[in-house]
């Protein structure tokens, strides 16, 4: 990969996006490194009608529709965290765990994460009970009363869509009213599964294994108020309670407001010239998706000023990049007559000209070894294994009886048939089809680039580690995981990485008491809940 651009992007959300399809589109080498999933928050929130222009949409879909026009400006992707930044002087230098990465100008869009609301018991049930994303984990409470902590725009969207799991929803607002007023806040108040508790806090939660009791205090009166879950029954507890500024990479660098946000002119320019700050990162009023794309289309404009002036000042001769639309144009022709997808196919033209890339760089051949029974999951399957195969002459597919061990498995072995370690568990659809593709590419090669001081911490693994993660197919935050566990495994033969689409194995649910995705299980032992890094799951293995 390239590691001398025009400008770096560091955050993969819709601002951004939107400074790469500007900085892509002036024809500019810009690259956009995204520590997690490319969409950030807004890829959580499962209905979006308020962007103009766009009738209804997903978060998700959104900004796939972002990635996939930036893309074909010619902007370049890297997943990567990034560890460091150098920002004075001319030339600015982005340390992350792939490398260094050099560029004359900086747009920092990391966003914010969400907030913890800081009550008692909020940790140790974190993935039993408490959580935080409603898309992810609200089927985990079907039936069950849940409580949604927050009073802001969040809270109330994210109460609306656990209307449709839970049986009784009970809001818990610190002040007197909401904090916005809209429809949406109408439709909740006016919901008949909704209670709403204002000028209340949550002060703890108790249970054994989960959620049984909820503990309220009314801010006016100092009631308590205790609520309490059937007998042999819980209860779950949904956190929105704000953000907090991804700012640990430049507190002691770029000048900051009392909340730790960055402060910026009318052109995004913080207080070093070359570095502009977009979205959620930065001191506004408003944080939504259409001033977050506002944000980034402002810094790109300002930085493509600034380069044309310190270009012509230092004499540099700009190097012009060519779009994927146009570099690609007689592959993707290719793609599109020799492999059409059938009706009922798994994979439509679009996800197949956008495989056809990645699929072409492997380096030796794999099996797709599918374990069949009668099976829909088998059914489906099927499909996707021959769907691959026949976009790549370096997959082949391998179909044979199932055991209760490997009921609705695909597991990627090598040309022998030797299993490498990576075993997906369902079917590899939704979020988990990118995660899926991945192990392939690590496993037939080159594979992800992890850095030198990386690589050499998955080789000194000297004790088997096995895996298994629980995931949810409409959950964000899960590929992240899964994609660093099976990096780790496709290089040492001593990891091993099971994947399990939690809808299909009820039983690995119960036995880990699972209310959140994703679920880490290390060596059947130790469980372990949230997102993670190849950082922080190698730091885990360690320690074992």
């Amino acid at each position: 990969m390239e590691r001398n651009y025009d400008a770096i992007i560091v955050g993969g959300g819709p601002a951004g996006l939107s400074a790469a399809i500007y900085m892509a589109r002036a024809r500019f080498r810009v690259l956009v490194i995204e520590k997690e999933k490319i969409g950030g928050q807004i890829t959580i929130t499962s209905e979006v009608v308020n962007y103009p222009g766009i009738l209804k949409t997903d978060g998700a879909e959104l900004t796939k529709k972002m990635y996939k026009q930036a893309e074909r400006f010619g902007a370049t992707f890297l997943t990567a965290e990034v560890l460091g930044l150098q920002l004075e002087g001319t030339e600015k230098i982005v340390h992350t765990t792939q490398g260094d990465f050099k560029a004359y100008g900086v747009i920092y869009a990391a966003g914010a994460h969400p907030r913890m609301a800081g009550f008692k018991g909020e940790e140790e049930f974190r993935g039993h009970g408490v959580a935080y994303c409603a898309t992810c984990d609200g089927e985990f409470f079907s039936g069950k009363d849940v409580f949604v902590i927050g009073g802001g725009y969040a809270a109330v969207e994210e109460g609306l869509f656990l209307t449709r799991y839970a049986k009784k929803l009970i809001m818990v607002v610190r002040r007197d009213k909401f904090s916005i007023e809209n429809a949406e806040t109408d439709e909740l108040l006016a919901h008949p599964k909704v209670d709403v508790h204002f000028e209340t806090e949550m002060v703890g939660v108790e249970g054994d294994q989960c959620i049984q009791k909820v503990l309220l205090r009314n801010k006016k009166t100092g009631e308590d108020i205790v609520y309490e879950s059937p007998k042999n029954d819980y209860c779950g507890v949904f956190v929105f309670v704000g953000y907090a500024p991804e700012n640990e990479l430049v507190k002691d660098v770029l000048e900051l407001d009392k909340a730790g946000y960055i402060i910026t002119d009318r052109n995004q320019k913080t207080n070093i010239d070359g570095v502009y700050a977009a979205g959620d990162i930065c001191v506004k009023n408003l944080r939504q998706v259409v001033t977050a794309v506002s944000d980034g289309a402002v810094a790109a404009t300002s930085m493509e000023k600034y380069l044309g002036q310190l270009y012509r000042r230092l004499g540099i001769k700009r190097e012009y990049t060519v779009s994927q639309k146009e570099e690609n144009a007689k592959s993707e022709t290719e793609a599109k007559s020799t492999v059409k997808a059938a009706a009922g196919a798994f994979l439509d033209d679009a996800l197949r000209e956008a495989l056809a890339p990645v699929l072409s760089r492997f380096q030796r051949p794999i099996t797709l070894r599918l374990y069949t029974d009668d099976s829909k999951v088998t059914e489906e399957n099927k499909k996707v294994i021959t769907e691959l195969s026949e976009l790549c002459d370096k997959i082949a597919v391998e179909m044979v009886p199932s055991t209760e061990e490997n009921k609705h498995t695909i597991s990627i072995c090598d040309e022998e048939g030797t299993e490498r370690g990576l075993r997906f568990h369902g079917v590899p659809g939704g979020h988990e089809f990118n995660s899926f593709v991945l192990a392939m590419y690590n496993a037939a090669g080159p594979g992800q680039d992890v850095g030198e001081e990386m690589q050499k911490r998955i080789d000194e693994i000297s004790s088997p580690i096995h895996m298994k993660i629980a995931v949810s197919l409409s959950c964000t935050m899960c590929p992240d995981l899964v994609a660093a566990a099976e990096r780790i495994a496709a290089d040492n033969k001593l990891v091993t990485v099971d994947v399990y689409d939690i809808q299909y194995f009820p039983e690995l649910k119960e036995k880990y008491n699972i209310m959140s995705v994703p679920c880490l299980i290390l060596n059947d032992t130790e469980v372990h809940f949230g997102k993670k890094n190849l950082a922080e799951l190698m730091n885990l293995i360690e320690k074992k």
